[in-house]
């Protein structure tokens, strides 16, 4: 792995590296990527530069906190789990879901309000949201290392996502309308940021996430500064140009997540038009259109009895998770959806 290293800091260094700070380089300008012209390199970390050293002098540290504090993500990549602590400002990883909160080891711990994770199996990408950054981690024996930092990216950056199909990893800037795309070579860890796509109908509304459903990329409803009606938009994920404007009601419109199973759309609402959590639920329905009207089911208080803010859903296998915020007796819950019903439901932590 080293030595790929070299052959790309080689290649850095045709590209007129300019010394930042700290052991960080960072390439001013654009040059040529597998064809087409980048707009950003990253800056390497000191374990960027030297890997093996890093990881030598890293100690494996654990949590040791008792809970979790707004969990807002949890996925699973080859054998390990991690979970994004946001409030407690790190991201935790174990081998076993039963392993105590106190006792799952930190990954990272250098972000403000991380919210995901995302990771094409060799690379990890976490969104380091109030420093509007984006921070790549790597594996080394039993150790994650912080091995790239790409600064300046968007408005608090809030949601990630790897996809397969385009080989390609997508930031969303919650606050700008702002759409974020990193790529690597095949033979390299080096992640360049290759594309930025605006979505000017979100560029004043906080948006949470986005769900990349068959070649379509589906925007969430959020909270407008312009006024603007809350609504869900659906865009074409080459050219990010709206094709799709679904209306949802006012008490429904702080959405945080979508996610499709099945033949249905599962949505997480945080708050209504104003702001107020007292709305918070999950709901689910047949048809984007159902919802402007009111046909949906409401789930949350079914299902995941408590009344905590439901966020994120992520899928591992057959297995789904939900995170929620405000009860500290349950953070976490798993559920499994078979021909339409909701089974297996249960708390995590």
């Amino acid at each position: 792995m080293f030595g790929k290293r070299i052959i790309a800091g080689a290649f850095c260094v045709l590209l007129a590296l300019t010394v930042i700070g700290c052991g960080r380089k960072e390439d001013k300008g654009t040059a040529s990527f597998d064809g087409k012209e980048y707009i950003k390199m990253s800056e390497l970390t000191e374990a960027g530069l030297d890997m093996d050293k890093a990881g030598e002098e890293k100690e494996l540290l654990m949590s040791l906190d008792l809970s979790l504090s707004v969990p807002t993500y949890i996925t699973k990549v080859d054998d390990t789990w991690f979970i994004v602590d946001c409030y407690h400002n790190k991201v935790i990883y174990s081998d076993s879901l039963d392993t105590p909160i106190q006792a799952w080891n930190i990954m990272c711990d250098e972000v403000i309000q991380p919210h995901t994770l995302a990771s094409d199996g060799t690379v990890f990408l976490i969104d380091d949201t109030e420093n509007n950054r984006v921070l790549i981690y790597e594996r080394w024996n039993e150790k994650f290392l912080n091995t790239q930092v790409f600064s300046d990216i968007g408005n608090r950056p809030h949601y990630s996502v790897y996809d397969e199909g385009t080989k390609t990893f997508y930031v969303w800037s919650s606050e700008s309308g702002e759409m974020y795309l990193f790529r690597r070579p095949e033979d390299s860890t080096r992640l360049y940021l290759t594309d930025v796509k605006r979505v000017d109908e979100l560029s004043s509304t906080y948006v949470r996430s986005f769900t990349i459903i068959d070649g379509d990329i589906y925007f969430v409803s959020g909270l407008s500064s312009d006024g603007s009606a809350p609504r869900i938009l659906v865009c074409n994920l080459d050219d990010f140009k709206v094709k799709k404007s679904y209306p949802v009601p006012d008490e429904i419109a702080g959405m945080v997540q979508m996610l499709k199973i099945e033949d249905m759309f599962y949505l997480t609402i945080s708050t209504d038009i104003t702001g107020n959590q007292d709305f918070a639920t999950m709901i689910r329905a047949k048809s984007l259109e159902d919802l402007s009207e009111g046909r949906y089911e409401d789930i949350y208080s079914e299902y995941f009895i408590g009344g905590g803010t439901p966020y994120n859903i992520s899928q591992v296998e057959d297995t789904y998770f939900l995170t929620e915020h405000r009860l500290i007796d349950h953070q976490i819950w798993s559920f499994n959806v078979e021909d339409g019903q909701i089974v297996n439901v249960q708390t995590v932590f």
